[in-house]
C-alpha cells in the first residue's frame, strides 16, 4: 500500500494518536512509528490469517524504511490462532515467554514497541500482554475489523476471557497510536462488516442526531456496496468511500471525545453501553453463532423498548432506531428468523438474561445500570440509568401477566397511534403522488414498516423523517417505479399484501421484469385471490409461486393494468376493493369498478380509500344507476402539503373498552363522530347500549363505564361496519349480564374476521372458553354467554393470541376485570399496531404488568420438545395399506380413525363403484375433495385419515395437502413394493377397477405423492406380521415426526451413550448379525456411501436403493437411526461434488423420519440451510471430519468449525486426528471448554490407534465398531464393549453388586444368565445370591453404595414394596415386584442417594416368549392362564396386553380365582371356566394359554378335565398356531407340558420365560438390551 499524507487524525486524551484514511498500512505507518513511536524493537502481532496477508508487504516496507533512514531497528513477527479462544491465559503466556526467549537475540526489553494487527481479539489481547510486559511496553492498534475500528481499539481497555466470564481480566492501557486503514475493509465478510455497523449506529443514536440521519439515508447504497463479493482485486468500496470515511470517523470522535472526557469510566463512558447491558446477556447465551454487533443491535432496541416503556422516550424514536438497524440487516429481535436459524432456536429466558445482566460493571451493586436514551442522538442522563428488574423483564419476555385493576375512580387521556388503515393508505397515495407531502402522527408499527420497506424496494417515492421521527417526508414519483429482484417480504401484514398486489402491477421493468411478494407462514395462508383474479382478469400477469390463492405472488411489470370496466367480488375483504380503487388513476384506461356478490364487506373503509383519494387530488364518482359501482378517472395524485393521521380507531376501543369493564373514565382526544373510520362509532353503537356515559364531539370521544359488573349485554348488533371492534366487544359480552335475566351478546355481521391474521371468531370462542365463558360461533358472527368477572376462571395455560395484536389488546382488557393474573402469550405481537399498548396499559391507567417466559421448563436452556396434535393425512395408491396404517397410527397416537373413502360412502349411502357407475368419476373427484376440505376444517386436532387412492389427480386436493404440510401438518405417504401392491389391486373388488395400466398410474402420481407429503412409510407386505400389533418400525416413525419422544434427550440422560456404525454393503445381508453388533449401542449409523447398489451408477446408490436399505433397517432393530453420506474428503466414500444426489439422499432420510441426520459443514450454506428448513424433529449432527491431521486442537484451528457446525447443528461431531497422546490430552481441554460455553452436545474424538484414549473419554454418542462387521468405519474404532471394559478399568464405571432376593433359591439360574451378559457387554458387575426369609433382613443391603439392583422372588415379591421408594402402576397391578432398579438422579427415603423402585418383568417375558414362538392376536382371539397366584397375574397382564380378549381362567379353587379377577379391571375380560360343560360352549376357544401351577404335583382331576378339553378343541381349529408356556421348568417336561403336546400344541419352557425377564431386567438395569440367545444359553446351560 502506498504512502498517504492527507490522512484525517482525531485526538484523544489531548494527543493526535488516532489516524484514519485509506491505504496507511505500510510505508506510511512504518515512517510514522520510527518518527514518532521510536524503538529498537517492534513486534507485529496478528493472527494466522492477517499474517499470510499483511505480515510480509509490512516487514518489506519495515525494512525499505530502516535502510533508507540508516536506523538500527528490527522488527519481530508473531502469529496467534484466530477466534476467540486465543483471548486466554494460555496464548498470553505463550506470547511472553515467546518475546522473553533468548532465540529473540536479545529478549524484547521495556523499550520494545507491539503492533497489534487484528480485530477485537487481537487488540484486547495484545493490549493486556502490552500492559504487563516489563511492567507495561508502548503498543499500537491497527484494527481491521470495523467493529474495532469504532469500538475495541478505542480507549486502553484491553482483557482476556476466562470460564468465569469475558474480559474479566484485564487493564486500561492506551495505545500510544491508533492508525485505523479503511482499505482493510475491502475484504472484511459482509456479515462481519454489517456486525461493526451496530457500534456506529449505536454511537449515533446516543450522540449526533444528524449522524444518525446520515446513515438512514445511506443505508441503501452502503449495503449494495457491502455486499458486492469482497476480493482484493476488487474496491468494492469505491463509490462508498467518502460516506464510509465519514460515519467511521463520526463515531470515532464521539468515542475519543467520550474516554477523553472519562477515561476509567466513572459516569460518561458509560453511554457507550447503549444496548451492551442486554445484548451482553444475549451474546452470553448465543455466542459464538451470534456476533457481538447482531447482540448488541438487539439489545438497543430492547434498551429503547424500555425506555419508551419507563416514559423517556417517544415510540416514533423506537422505531426509526428499528428500521435504521433494519435497513442495515441487522436483528432487532431474538425471534428474528436469522437469529433462530443460526442460533438452532436457542432458549434465551429472562432469569438467565438477568443473572447475566447481573455481573455488568456498571451496576451499582444488586441495581442494575442501562443508557436511556430520551430521543435519537441524546440519552435521559449522561450516564447509565438505575432501571428495575421488573421492568427490564417486560421488556425481555415472550409473554406478559396483567393484573386486575383494583377498584378506583381516576380520568384518563389516551391518545393510541395513527390509524394503520389511514396510515397504509397515506402512504400508497402519497408514493403514487407528485410532490411533496409531511405526514404526521403516521403510526410506526410493523405493518407500516413493512408498507415503507417495499414501496422504497420498488422505488416510488423517497421518504426522510424529521423531528425525531414524528413527520415523514414523502416525495412521491407521480406512478413511476420500477420492478426489484429482492422479494418483498410483509411479514404477516395483510394490508400491506393487499395494496401493493394492485401497486406492483404499475411498475416498469428494470433488472428485473417482475416482483415476488412473500410473508410468513400465517400471511400464506391468507386469501388473495379474489383480487388477483380482476387483475388477471384485467391483464396484469400474476403468477402464484406455491399455493394458488395465496401469497407468494410473482406480479410481472407491465406499467399499469388495462383499466376499463374491472368486476371483483367484495364479498371477503374491502382491501381488495381499496387496493384497486387506489391504483387506478394510472391505469391505461378509465376505470369503472363493480363490486359482485352483494353488499360489499366494510363499506366505512372503502369510504375511508375514496375520501382519501379526494385529499390527494383524485375524486372518485360513486354510481348512482349501479350498485355498489364506482368510477375512477385517469389522473395523477397531487401531493396536499401536509396529512395528519387520524388515531386508529380500531385501537381506541381497548382503552375506552378499559374505561368501561372498570367503571373508569376514559377520553381519546383525536378520534370524534367526524372521523373517517366506522370504529368511530363503536363508543355510541356498542359502549352506550351496554350502560356506558358516551360523550362525543367531531374530534373526541370520552366514555365512563358503569359501576363495575353492571355491564349490559346487547341482544343483537350487527358490527360489519367496525369489524375489527368485534373482539373489544366480545371481552366486554364476556362479563355482561344483565338485569333482565337474558346475558347474551349476538355480534353479527363479521365474517371477514375469519380471514384476519388468524381465523378471530374461532379465536375468540376459545380463548374465552379458558376463562369458563361459552360462546356460540356462527359464519358471521358469535354468541357470548356473560357471567359475573368474579367467576372467570384462570386460564392455566395463558391465552393464546394467534399472532394476532387486536387478540392480545383485547385480552389484557378482559385480565383488568378476572379475578387474578392473566397470561397473554405474545406480548410483541401488539407491534403490529400500537406497539406502547403495555406502556399506555401501565402509564396511563395503573396497571400492574409482569414479563413472564412462556418457554420455561425443567430443560434449562433447551426449549421443552412440544408434540404436534394436528391430524395426521395418510396417502397412497389403493392397495398400499393405507387404511391397515392408518388403523395402526391411531391405536398408537390414541386418536379417532376416519377412512375418507368408508365416510364417502356413509354420507352417500352407495358404495363408491356405485356412485361412479351412477355420476361419473368427475363427480366422485368432486366430492372426494368437498371431504377433504371439510375434514382439515372441522377435524383439524387428534384425528387420523386415510385419504382415497386417487386424492392426489386433481390440483386443488394436491394444493390443500401441500399447504397442509408445508404449514406444519403431517401427510404421510405409505408405500409397498409395486409389484405386492399390483398383486393386490387384482385381487380386490371393493374398489373400482383401474381402467389403464396399474404401474401407469403409479407412475404418473408418485411425484404428486411426493409432492404432496413430507413423510413415507414403507408399509409391509400383509404376511410379513400380524395385523393386528403395529410394527415397531412405524410406532418410532410416528413418535419421532409427532415430536412424542425426543431421542436426544434421552440420549443426553445416558452417562455414556454410543451408535455403532455399520460397514456392511447391503442391510439384508448383515441381517444374520444385525441383533449382535447393535448389543450395548444407543443407535445405529447407517452409512450411505458405504452402500453397495448392484444397479448403481458411478458406484453411487440409488435413491431407491437406499429406501429399501434404510426400511429395512428400520424393521431390522428398535434403535435410532443415524443416517450419514461421507464424502471422501471427510474420510467416507462419496464423492465430495455430488451435491444434488447427497441432497436427494438426505431429503429421503428426513422423508423417512429418521432420528438423527449426519451433515458434513463442508456442504454450502444454501445446502444446509435447505436440510435445516425441512428437518423436522430429525436432529442434525453437524460434523467436520479432519482425516489429514491438518487441525490441531491446541491452536484454536479447529474452532472455526466448532463454530459453524454449532450454527446448524444439534450434535457437534468434531473428528480429528492423534499423532501423539497428548493430541488426546488437548482434544479434552478443547472439548472442556466448549461445553462451558455452550449447551450443545458435542462428539469429538481423535482417529488412529494413538486416538482411542479419546473415545474412550467421549461419553455422548460415541462411534463404536463390532467385531462381526466387515470393517471398521474409522481407524482407531473400537467396540461399545471394548469402551465399557477400559472405562471399568479406569474406575470410571465402578462395579456394582446385583443380587437375587428369596427362599429357597440355592438352584436358580440367575446368577449366571446375569453374570454372563454382564461380562458379554464389558461392565463389572456382579450378580450373587441371597436367600431371606423377611425383608427387613435386605435394608442395608438395597441401601448400600455399589447395590446396582435385584431381582426378587417368592416369599418375598410383596413384602419388598414396603422398603422402596416407589412401585411401578404395573407392578401393582400385578401385585408382585419381580425386580429392584436404582435411580441414582433421584434422592430415596431418608435423603438415600438412590431412588429404589419396584417394576415387574415376568409380564413381558412371558409376551416375548410367545411372540417368539408365533403368537399373533387375530381377531376374536381369546388366551388362557392356568393356576390363580402370583404368577397367574402376570400373565393375565401379559395376555391382555397383547390383545387377547376375554381371557379365561382355570383353576382347582374357583374362589381364589374369582378374588383374582376383582382385582383387574372390568375390561380384562376375565372368565372363570369352572366345568367341562362349560368348554364346550366357548365362543372363542382360546389357542393361547400360560400355565402357572406347580410342576411338582400332579394336577388335580377337576382341572385336568377341563384343560383336555380346551387343548383338544382348539387343536380341531385351523386359525393359528396353538401355544402354551409352561411357567415351571422343573421337570423339563411338565404334565402340563404333555397334556398339551399330546393334541399337537407347542410348548414353551419356563426357562425360555426366566431367560426372557432376565432381558428386561438387565434392560432396566444397564439401558442395554443384550441378546436373547445369549440369555438362553446361560439359562438352559448349553452355553456355545
Amino acid at each position: 500500500m502506498t504512502r498517504n499524507h492527507s490522512a484525517t487524525r482525531v485526538s484523544i486524551l489531548g494527543k493526535e494518536n488516532i489516524i484514519i484514511d485509506y491505504d496507511i498500512w505500510g510505508s506510511f505507518i512504518v515512517q510514522d512509528l520510527l518518527a514518532n513511536v521510536s524503538a529498537s524493537t517492534y513486534v507485529l502481532i496478528t493472527d494466522t490469517n492477517l499474517f499470510k496477508q499483511y505480515g510480509q508487504p509490512f516487514s518489506t516496507a519495515f525494512e525499505e524504511c530502516v535502510s533508507k533512514l540508516d536506523m538500527n531497528a528490527r522488527l519481530l513477527q508473531y502469529a496467534i490462532p484466530p477466534g476467540e479462544t486465543s483471548k486466554s491465559r494460555a496464548t498470553k503466556a505463550s506470547i511472553e515467554d515467546w518475546m522473553l526467549s533468548e532465540e529473540r537475540e536479545p529478549p524484547c526489553d521495556t523499550k520494545t514497541v507491539i503492533i497489534a494487527l487484528g480485530g477485537g481479539v487481537v487488540g484486547d489481547m495484545i493490549g493486556f500482554v502490552a500492559s504487563t510486559f516489563k511492567r507495561g511496553v508502548r503498543f499500537v492498534q491497527v484494527p481491521t475489523s470495523l467493529l474495532a475500528m469504532v469500538d475495541s481499539s478505542i480507549g486502553g481497555k484491553t482483557a482476556i476471557d476466562t470460564a468465569a466470564g469475558k474480559n474479566l481480566i484485564g487493564a486500561f492501557w492506551q495505545p500510544q497510536r491508533i492508525y485505523i486503514d479503511l482499505q482493510f475493509l475491502n475484504t472484511l465478510p459482509t456479515r462481519e462488516f454489517i456486525n461493526g455497523l451496530a457500534e456506529v449506529i449505536k454511537t449515533a443514536a446516543i450522540w449526533d442526531a444528524d449522524e444518525f440521519a446520515a446513515l438512514e439515508s445511506n443505508a441503501e447504497c452502503l449495503m449494495r456496496a457491502i455486499k458486492t463479493p469482497a476480493t482484493t482485486e476488487n474496491d468494492r468500496l469505491s463509490e462508498v468511500k467518502q460516506i464510509l470515511k465519514r460515519i467511521v470517523l463520526g463515531s470515532v470522535r464521539v468515542k475519543a471525545h467520550i474516554v477523553s472526557a472519562d477515561e476509567r469510566e466513572g459516569g460518561l463512558r458509560n453511554l457507550l453501553n447503549f444496548g451492551h447491558s442486554i445484548g451482553h446477556a444475549f451474546e452470553g447465551i448465543l455466542t459464538p453463532q451470534i456476533l457481538h454487533g447482531e447482540c448488541i443491535a438487539i439489545g438497543m432496541v430492547l434498551e429503547a423498548t424500555l425506555a419508551r416503556h419507563l416514559g423517556v422516550l417517544k415510540g416514533s424514536a423506537v422505531s426509526r432506531l428499528t428500521k435504521c438497524l433494519k435497513s442495515y440487516e441487522l436483528p432487532v429481535s431474538v425471534l428474528d428468523p436469522l437469529v433462530q436459524e443460526r442460533s438452532g432456536n436457542k432458549a434465551c429466558q429472562p432469569n438467565k438474561l438477568l443473572s447475566i445482566m447481573a455481573v455488568d460493571k456498571k451496576n451499582d451493586g444488586r441495581m442494575k445500570r442501562i443508557v436511556l436514551l430520551s430521543g435519537i442522538g441524546r440519552t435521559h442522563e449522561m450516564k447509565a440509568s438505575v432501571v428495575a428488574d421488573q421492568d427490564i423483564r417486560i421488556v425481555l419476555s415472550s409473554a406478559i401477566e396483567v393484573h386486575p385493576l383494583p377498584l378506583k375512580n381516576f380520568e384518563v387521556v389516551c391518545m393510541p397511534p395513527g390509524s394503520k388503515s389511514i396510515s397504509n393508505r397515506a402512504l400508497v397515495l402519497a408514493a403514487l403522488g407528485h410532490g411533496q407531502c409531511r405526514i404526521t402522527n403516521l403510526l410506526h408499527s410493523d405493518d407500516t414498516e413493512v408498507m415503507l420497506r417495499a414501496l422504497t424496494d420498488l422505488q416510488c417515492a423517497t421518504f426522510a423523517w424529521e423531528d425525531e421521527g414524528e413527520v415523514l417526508i414523502v416525495i412521491g414519483k407521480h406512478g413511476h417505479m420500477q420492478a426489484t429482484n429482492k422479494d418483498l417480504y410483509l411479514g404477516n401484514a395483510g394490508t400491506a399484501s393487499r395494496f401493493l398486489t394492485t401497486v406492483a402491477t404499475l411498475a416498469q421493468p428494470s433488472t428485473a421484469i417482475s416482483s415476488v411478494l412473500t410473508g410468513n407462514k400465517r400471511m400464506k395462508a391468507r386469501p388473495i385471490a379474489p383480487l388477483v383474479n380482476a387483475l388477471r382478469n384485467n391483464g396484469a400477469v400474476i403468477h402464484y409461486l406455491e399455493s394458488d390463492g395465496s401469497l407468494p405472488l410473482k406480479i410481472n411489470a407491465s406499467g399499469g393494468f388495462e383499466g376499463g370496466d374491472i368486476n371483483l367480488a367484495a364479498t371477503v375483504s374491502s382491501q381488495y376493493v381499496s387496493s384497486i380503487l387506489m391504483c387506478a388513476p394510472y391505469a391505461k384506461k378509465p376505470v369503472t369498478l363493480r363490486l359482485l356478490g352483494g353488499k360489499p364487506i366494510s363499506q366505512p373503509y372503502i369510504d375511508m380509500t375514496t375520501t382519501m383519494m379526494a385529499s390527494f387530488g383524485v375524486n372518485v364518482i360513486r354510481s348512482t344507476r349501479e350498485a355498489h359501482t364506482y368510477h375512477i378517472p385517469q389522473a395523477q395524485y397531487q401531493n396536499p402539503a401536509s396529512y395528519d393521521v387520524e388515531s386508529d380507531a380500531s385501537s381506541a376501543t381497548y382503552p375506552l373498552a378499559v374505561a368501561a369493564i372498570t367503571g373508569t373514565t376514559c377520553t381519546i382526544p383525536n378520534i370524534g363522530s367526524a372521523s373517517l373510520q366506522g370504529d368511530s362509532r363503536f363508543a355510541i353503537d356498542v359502549l352506550e347500549p351496554m350502560g356506558c356515559k358516551v360523550q362525543q364531539s367531531s374530534r373526541s370521544t370520552t366514555v365512563t363505564g358503569p359501576e363495575r359488573g353492571t355491564l349490559r349485554p346487547l341482544l343483537e348488533v350487527d358490527m360489519e361496519p367496525m369489524t375489527d371492534a368485534f373482539l373489544t366487544a366480545s371481552v366486554l359480552a364476556a362479563v355482561a349480564q344483565g338485569t333482565h335475566g337474558s346475558r347474551t351478546t349476538r355480534i353479527l355481521g363479521i365474517a371477514n374476521q375469519r380471514v384476519k391474521e388468524c381465523d378471530r371468531i374461532r379465536a375468540m370462542k376459545d380463548e374465552l372458553a379458558k376463562f369458563n365463558v361459552t360462546c356460540r360461533e356462527f359464519p358471521d358472527g358469535i354468541e357470548i354467554d356473560g357471567v359475573s368477572p368474579t367467576s372467570l376462571v384462570h386460564p392455566i395455560d395463558g391465552v393464546e393470541c394467534y399472532d394476532d395484536h387486536r387478540v392480545a389488546m383485547s385480552f389484557s382488557v378482559l385480565a383488568l376485570a378476572a379475578p387474578s393474573p392473566t397470561m397473554i402469550r405474545e406480548r410483541e405481537c401488539v407491534g403490529k399496531t400500537w406497539p406502547g399498548w403495555w406502556d399506555a396499559l401501565a402509564r396511563k391507567f395503573g396497571v400492574h404488568l409482569e414479563g413472564v417466559d412462556r418457554e420455561t421448563n425443567s430443560i434449562g436452556e433447551r426449549k421443552a420438545f412440544k408434540a404436534t396434535t394436528r391430524s395426521l393425512y395418510i396417502i397412497g395408491m389403493r392397495g398400499a395399506g393405507k387404511t391397515t396404517v392408518g388403523a395402526w397410527a391411531a391405536k398408537l397416537l390414541d386418536w379417532p380413525f376416519i377412512d375418507l373413502d368408508t365416510q364417502l360412502e356413509l354420507d352417500v349411502h352407495c358404495t363408491i363403484p356405485e356412485l361412479i357407475k351412477s355420476k361419473g368419476w368427475d363427480h366422485f373427484r368432486n366430492l372426494e375433495t368437498l371431504l377433504l376440505k371439510k375434514s382439515m376444517a372441522e377435524k383439524p386436532i387428534g384425528y387420523v385419515f386415510a385419504c382415497g387412492g386417487g386424492i392426489v389427480e386433481l390440483p386443488e386436493p394436491r394444493q390443500m395437502l401441500v399447504h397442509y404440510q408445508k404449514s406444519g401438518g403431517i401427510v404421510l405417504l405409505v408405500h409397498r413394493d409395486i409389484e405386492d401392491n399390483m398383486n393386490y389391486l387384482q385381487q380386490d373388488k371393493t374398489r373400482p377397477a383401474y381402467v389403464e395400466d396399474i404401474h401407469g398410474v403409479w407412475l404418473r402420481r408418485e411425484p404428486w405423492y411426493k409432492e404432496c407429503s413430507n413423510y413415507e412409510y414403507f408399509s409391509p407386505t400383509s404376511d410379513a406380521l400380524p395385523l393386528s400389533r403395529p410394527p415397531d418400525d412405524l410406532k418410532r416413525l410416528l413418535a419421532t415426526i409427532t415430536g412424542r419422544i425426543d431421542q436426544l434427550e434421552r440420549m443426553r440422560q445416558k452417562t455414556h451413550s454410543y451408535f455403532v456404525s455399520l460397514t456392511v454393503p447391503n442391510i439384508e445381508g448383515a441381517s444374520c448379525f444385525l441383533e449382535e453388533v447393535t448389543v450395548g449401542s444407543d443407535a445405529v449409523e447407517l452409512r450411505a456411501d458405504l452402500l453397495r447398489d448392484p444397479n448403481g451408477t458411478d458406484n453411487l446408490p440409488s435413491v431407491s436403493f437406499v429406501y429399501q436399505q434404510l426400511a429395512l433397517l428400520r424393521r431390522s432393530t428398535n434403535l435410532p437411526v443415524v443416517f450419514t453420506v461421507r464424502t471422501q474428503g471427510q474420510g467416507g466414500k462419496f464423492p465430495d461434488d455430488a451435491h444434488d444426489h447427497a441432497m436427494s439422499l438426505f431429503q429421503l432420510a428426513l422423508r423417512m423420519g429418521v432420528e438423527f441426520l449426519d451433515v458434513e459443514i463442508q456442504y454450502p450454506e444454501t445446502f444446509i440451510h435447505t436440510i435445516t428448513g425441512t428437518k423436522g424433529n430429525t436432529k442434525l449432527i453437524a460434523s467436520h471430519h479432519d482425516p489429514k491431521g491438518n487441525l490441531s486442537w491446541s491452536n484454536g484451528s479447529w474452532v472455526p468449525f466448532y463454530n459453524q457446525s454449532l450454527c446448524y447443528g444439534d450434535i457437534v461431531k468434531l473428528v480429528g486426528v492423534a499423532k501423539v497422546p497428548e493430541d488426546n490430552v488437548k482434544l479434552m481441554e478443547f472439548k472442556s471448554w466448549a461445553q462451558s460455553a455452550h449447551d450443545t452436545p458435542i462428539i469429538a474424538i481423535n482417529m488412529d490407534v494413538i486416538g482411542q484414549l479419546s473415545r474412550i473419554q467421549n461419553s455422548f454418542m460415541t462411534p463404536v465398531s463390532h467385531p462381526a462387521l466387515p470393517f471398521k468405519a474409522a481407524p482407531g474404532q473400537l467396540s461399545a464393549t471394548e469402551i465399557r471394559q477400559a472405562l471399568s478399568l479406569h474406575g470410571v464405571i465402578q462395579p456394582q453388586q446385583h443380587f437375587l432376593f428369596g427362599k429357597p433359591i440355592s438352584m436358580s439360574r440367575s446368577p449366571s444368565l446375569h453374570n454372563t451378559l454382564f461380562r458379554s457387554t464389558g461392565v463389572p458387575h456382579n450378580y450373587s445370591l441371597r436367600e431371606a426369609d423377611s425383608v427387613q433382613e435386605l435394608k442395608s443391603i438395597i441401601r448400600a453404595a455399589d447395590f446396582g439392583g435385584a431381582s426378587v422372588t417368592i416369599p418375598l415379591k410383596l413384602d419388598i414394596m414396603l422398603l422402596l421408594d416407589e412401585v411401578s402402576e404395573i407392578a401393582k397391578l400385578i401385585g408382585a415386584v419381580n425386580t429392584i432398579v436404582v435411580d441414582s438422579t433421584r434422592k430415596g427415603v431418608g435423603g438415600f442417594n438412590k431412588y429404589l423402585v419396584g417394576e415387574n418383568t415376568d409380564w413381558r417375558g412371558m409376551k416375548l416368549m410367545l411372540e417368539r414362538a408365533g403368537a399373533q392376536h387375530l381377531k376374536s382371539s381369546s388366551g388362557l392362564i392356568i393356576g390363580g397366584g402370583g404368577t397367574a397375574r402376570a400373565a393375565v397382564y401379559a395376555l391382555h396386553e397383547m390383545g387377547y380378549s376375554p381371557l379365561y381362567i382355570v383353576g382347582r379353587n374357583p374362589e381364589k380365582l374369582k378374588s383374582l379377577i376383582e382385582t383387574f379391571p372390568h375390561s380384562y375380560q376375565l372368565k372363570v371356566i369352572t366345568s367341562r360343560e362349560l368348554v364346550t360352549s366357548l365362543e372363542q376357544v382360546p389357542c393361547i394359554a400360560i400355565g402357572t401351577i406347580p410342576a411338582d404335583k400332579p394336577i388335580d382331576r377337576h382341572t385336568e378335565a377341563i384343560l383336555r378339553e380346551l387343548f383338544h378343541l382348539s387343536s380341531q381349529g385351523v386359525r393359528q398356531k396353538s401355544i402354551l408356556l409352561e411357567m415351571a421348568y422343573k421337570p423339563r417336561t411338565t404334565a402340563l407340558m404333555k397334556l398339551a403336546t399330546d393334541v399337537g400344541w407347542d410348548t414353551i419352557s419356563g426357562l425360555e420365560a426366566l431367560a426372557g425377564q432376565g432381558l428386561f431386567q438387565f434392560q432396566l438395569w444397564t439401558g442395554m438390551m443384550p441378546l436373547y440367545r445369549d440369555a438362553r444359553a446361560a439359562v438352559m446351560g448349553d452355553q456355545q
